[in-house]
């Protein structure tokens, strides 16, 4: 079947007695044609493939799309037969016109034998290039001041960097942030189902839990918690509002990593709580009420149906608090837990070599923090499965493919 090029022509209406009608401004023996342009050619080539109504309102704005203007100094080509249907094209009623000037286009069969394609070369963008080099200078400068600066002491840098004073508070770094997450999402997920409730008390208190602990600064918040002793001297369990049957005291019960663990939980809970809603409300409804036309209960549809869809949205905020909390653990140093940073801080106040000390930290923060982005994107894709047809590549499968076509380019080079 051979594609219409610019030249032929194109039924586009009907007169009301039957007649067939062409647009545009020249005749050839009585009747009016149109020659089609480039960019119609698919829109005809699927009227060639399969019969199809045609509305005669689509015909009419396609001619006064495609008729040229009067003087354009377009020529007169000779016009498709009448079509016994008026509202009906197929490719019986299509016939091929007789042969069309030369064009500048190549038919659909192909170049003729002998010549070759043109090369498609992308057009050069110079500001793209001038801003790349731009920035790979400006970062070649920033490593070379960092590595030939003396002030950094690497070799000091070295020295620390698996010390065990360094290890152990990088252990208790990490244990805080994975404690505080888990209780966080824990006491989160309750307070999302709360904020979501019909019931206007449950709303209310979650409500407010989320507005109180995410309006105060945590350092506040951790140095409350510190110092609540002064607040409540001992603490109790027993009847309410009648005897106790057990008192301890409340400094001798909350010491610094627990008032931290407790502090920072209480904090990401709130986000957390936030988190787990916005992933909830961004399940479509119909999922719910699809449920429950089945019969399946409130809770088990949020259990089963709601919340592995909602994972989605949730797991990149979550990996993102992930990170946060991590970074945000090195807080607790003010209450003289031995976390990575307090550690650093205890060695140089010692050997006054802030420096050095402070870029063992901060490399030990970059890696671990590095890790746990990866391990966001592994999750990311394991719940991308039912969103996307074609996951995206790994980072591995990345580097294979620039591999490959990189040793193509050397093999075509050398031939």
């Amino acid at each position: 079947m051979r594609l219409l090029e610019q030249g032929d022509s194109c039924l586009v209406n009907h007169g009301p007695d039957g007649g067939r009608k062409l647009a545009g401004p020249y005749d050839v023996a009585g009747q009016r044609v149109a020659p089609v342009r480039q960019r119609f050619v698919g829109v005809v080539d699927t009227c060639l493939r399969r019969p199809r109504t045609i509305e005669r309102t689509a015909l009419r704005d396609a001619a006064s799309v495609m008729t040229p203007k009067p003087g354009s100094g377009l020529p007169a080509v000779p016009c498709l037969p009448p079509l016994e249907n008026p509202l009906m094209v197929s490719p019986s009623d299509l016939t091929d016109p007789a042969p069309a000037p030369a064009v500048a286009h190549a038919k659909a069969s192909g170049p003729a034998s002998g010549d070759e394609l043109p090369r498609i070369v992308p057009r050069r963008n110079v500001g793209r290039l001038l801003a790349a080099a731009v920035a790979l200078s400006l970062f070649a400068l920033l490593v070379h001041s960092v590595v030939r600066n003396q002030a950094f002491q690497w070799d000091v840098v070295g020295g620390y960097f698996t010390s065990a004073a360094v290890l152990d508070g990088l252990l208790l770094t990490l244990w805080l942030t994975g404690v505080v997450m888990v209780l966080g999402f824990l006491l989160g997920i309750p307070l999302a189902v709360m904020r979501l409730s019909a019931n206007p008390v449950l709303s209310t208190l979650s409500w407010g839990y989320v507005w109180v602990f995410r309006s105060t600064p945590l350092l506040v918040q951790l140095l409350l918690w510190f110092n609540i002793g002064a607040l409540y001297p001992t603490l109790g369990l027993g009847v309410p509002f009648g005897p106790q049957f057990v008192t301890v005291k409340t400094v001798n019960l909350l010491g610094p990593a627990l008032t931290a663990v407790i502090g920072l939980t209480l904090h990401e809970a709130a986000y957390a709580a936030e988190v787990v809603r916005g992933g909830i409300l961004s399940v479509d409804a119909g999922q719910t009420e699809a449920a429950q036309a089945l019969g399946i209960g409130r809770a088990r549809a949020l259990r089963r149906i709601v919340v592995p869809q909602a994972m989605r949205s949730i797991v990149p905020t979550a990996g993102n608090m992930l990170i946060g909390t991590l970074k945000g653990t090195s807080i607790v140093s003010v209450l003289a837990v031995h976390d990575l940073l307090y550690s650093v801080q205890l060695v140089y106040n010692q050997t006054y070599q802030v420096i050095p000390l402070l870029l063992v930290a901060t490399l030990w923060y970059i890696a671990v923090t590095t890790v746990l982005s990866v391990g966001q994107f592994y999750v990311e894709r394991h719940y991308a499965r039912g969103a996307t047809r074609v996951l995206p590549p790994t980072p591995l499968q990345r580097l294979r493919v620039r591999l490959a076509a990189h040793r193509h380019s050397l093999r075509s080079l050398s031939n």
